[in-house]
């Protein structure tokens, strides 16, 4: 019985370069019926994994039309996810045998299912990756691109970008330090996104800190609370922004305004809620604001 030929791959490029096309063609020379099986990332939409398994799908139909093509899902264990693979085989072309294809660094290492795999040279110096990061910023004026643009866009799961706001105090947490910002010239707690390179909430914090009020010296960072911010760049967004408020005492240091806070001034918790009624505070800190004054002024009274 002639085994079907099975490529194992993720293809995630505009389009078929050379390497794609001599492994396509030389499972195809080797056996009657060719399969390709693409890799479906959890994350829809990223980086590395940009398209959809049904955008892959037709690129590589419209020049193999003949090839069947088979999604498969990530799976955090090899095991398992061999046999999912095999079990995918299995179902779909019941009674045949298999010999699964890739090349270097490909999923042969990982696998742990029945079937045959054989490893073969890579043609070419072409790589997806390589692609992908040379055409990441390259703009082209077509209906074709704008509406990929959208469709892209538009099938990626919703948002949630994490911030971090940071409420530093001193003699015994009856001042609150606030850093004004020109674009709308309010005093607001200091703070802004967290990075994919911070190792917790804790640390952005500490990151922060530095980046707009230069490098004081504080305690360690005290859970607040968190809170949706409606911040006007997000208001009529799909995408939203939750914060994770941190209380610190100041130890040290001269605090001074830097990156985009303008300056920086400490205040007494007094005289923040009396700007909390006047509207000189950040409309998207006022919960947090509320928060800490509700805790450590109003406790106080």
């Amino acid at each position: 019985m002639n085994k079907t030929g099975v490529i194992i791959a993720r293809f995630q490029s505009p389009y078929l370069h050379e390497g794609h096309k001599k492994l396509i063609e030389e499972v195809r020379s080797r056996h009657n019926r060719a399969v390709i099986v693409l890799g479906v990332a959890p994350v829809l939409g990223s980086r590395k994994n940009p398209l959809d398994f049904v955008t892959r799908e037709k690129m590589i139909k419209r020049e193999y039309p003949d090839v069947v093509v088979l999604p498969l899902r990530d799976h955090p264990i090899d095991e398992k996810w061999s046999q999912n693979l095999d079990g995918l085989l299995r179902d779909t072309f019941a009674g045949s045998g298999f010999v699964l294809y890739g090349s270097r660094d490909s999923f042969i290492r990982y696998y742990s299912g029945h079937c045959e795999t054989v490893e073969l040279p890579e043609v070419g110096s072409h790589r997806a990756t390589v692609i992908r990061e040379q055409i990441s910023d390259k703009v082209m004026d077509s209906e074709e691109f704008r509406t990929g643009v959208i469709y892209a866009y538009a099938n990626t799961y919703l948002k949630v970008y994490p911030t971090v706001d940071i409420a530093v105090f001193r003699n015994s947490r009856t001042e609150l330090l606030l850093g004004r910002k020109d674009i709308d010239n309010t005093w607001r707690l200091l703070g802004g996104f967290s990075d994919p390179t911070d190792e917790s909430y804790e640390e952005a914090a500490r990151r922060e800190l530095a980046e707009e009020c230069g490098p004081i010296v504080t305690t360690d960072m005290h859970y607040e609370g968190s809170f949706r911010v409606d911040d006007w760049r997000y208001r009529s967004e799909t995408d939203k922004i939750i914060t994770t408020l941190f209380s610190t005492e100041y130890i040290s240091g001269d605090a001074a305004g830097s990156d985009d806070v303008a300056e920086v001034r400490w205040y007494t918790l007094e005289q923040v809620a009396a700007m909390l009624r006047e509207d000189r505070t950040a409309p998207e800190h006022a919960p947090q604001l509320g928060r800490l004054l509700e805790k450590y002024l109003d406790a106080k009274g």
